[in-house]
């Protein structure tokens, strides 16, 4: 894998939970979701209109299924990831709570979808939770003032993200990724506009903190994190891509801190340390058979219940 394009994927995607936090500080989460896919919605539409063969084929229920996809995966991912945030819990802890959901998918892919999932990977999935939990305890105790239930938030994120992705699994339908980006980031476009007209949070302020935040997600976030995920699991698959997520709380509690003065002490350093280690121990203890493959696509289900992971 290019350590330079993989560099970029990290920094990029990492760049969502900052540009988070950038936006907290001069408007409300439904504000800067509204403004971040509504006119990236209108862009995307209209490519959508020029490029009508990858439309091809798709019924009303191949695309009322991708709404709901976005809807978890995008819309109810993302508006916890922001509303933790603009609640004080800092963006390297949201991060890591989102990085873990590569292993919890992983856990589940076995009850769910019929994969084997081996007991060292189940040792992995515990140990990177307890990674979360101390970093989660070091950010509580730091003083910061943050209701204990909102580090519940960003969890319930993470699980919305894990739902869409065994919903795509059980797809039947290919759809193309620039389909599924269109009606992902329109579904959200609708929904987070419709919550910020009904909740009086349309408006987006005249400060241009407000609009660095904005481009900076559109920007770095959705086509940079998402056009580098996309291109880095062509040419390497879905393992590699998967390991360079669980950098990303690394590199955002950092970047936090560096950038917000967010605490990054020694108990944090441990605990990203524990969840480092959960991944070494999850990608060595692979399974022992191959992922089933769904005949309506001749594709491992892996490929596709992992490739809409993470989400920021």
């Amino acid at each position: 894998m290019n350590l330079l394009l993989s560099l970029a994927f990290v920094l990029c995607w990492s760049s969502g939970f900052i540009g988070a936090k950038l936006g907290a500080g001069s408007a409300s989460a439904l504000t800067i979701l509204m403004w971040r896919f509504l006119p990236l919605a209108v862009v995307l539409v209209a490519v959508a209109a020029l490029m009508r063969p990858a439309w091809r084929g798709l019924t009303a229920r191949d695309v009322a299924r991708q709404a709901v996809i976005g809807v978890l995966s995008q819309s109810g991912y993302l508006l916890s990831v922001y509303y933790a945030i603009q609640l004080g819990v800092s963006s390297g802890t949201t991060a890591l709570i989102d990085g873990v959901q590569p292993l919890v998918a992983g856990a589940l892919a076995g009850p769910l979808l019929g994969q084997y999932v081996s007991g060292r990977q189940w040792i992995g999935l515990g140990l990177g939770l307890s990674g979360v939990a101390v970093v989660t305890l070091a950010d509580a105790a730091a003083g910061t003032g943050v209701a204990w239930w909102a580090y519940a938030i960003p969890l319930l994120g993470m699980l919305s993200l894990v739902a869409a992705t065994f919903l795509e699994s059980r797809s039947r339908s290919r759809v193309a990724p620039s389909v599924s980006l269109t009606v992902h980031c329109a579904t959200s476009a609708v929904l987070f506009s419709l919550l910020a007209l009904g909740t009086g949070a349309a408006m987006p302020p005249a400060d241009t903190e407000f609009w660095v935040a904005v481009a900076w997600l559109v920007g770095l976030s959705t086509f940079g994190g998402y056009g580098l995920y996309w291109l880095i699991l062509r040419r390497s698959g879905v393992t590699k891509v998967n390991t360079l997520m669980f950098l990303m709380a690394p590199v955002t509690a950092v970047w936090g801190a560096l950038m917000f003065g967010e605490p990054f002490g020694v108990q944090t350093a441990l605990g990203l340390a524990v969840c480092l280690a959960a991944v070494v121990i999850v990608h060595r203890g692979g399974g022992r058979a191959e992922p089933a493959v769904t005949a309506a696509r001749g594709e491992p289900s892996e490929n596709r219940w992992t490739r809409s992971a993470g989400r920021a």
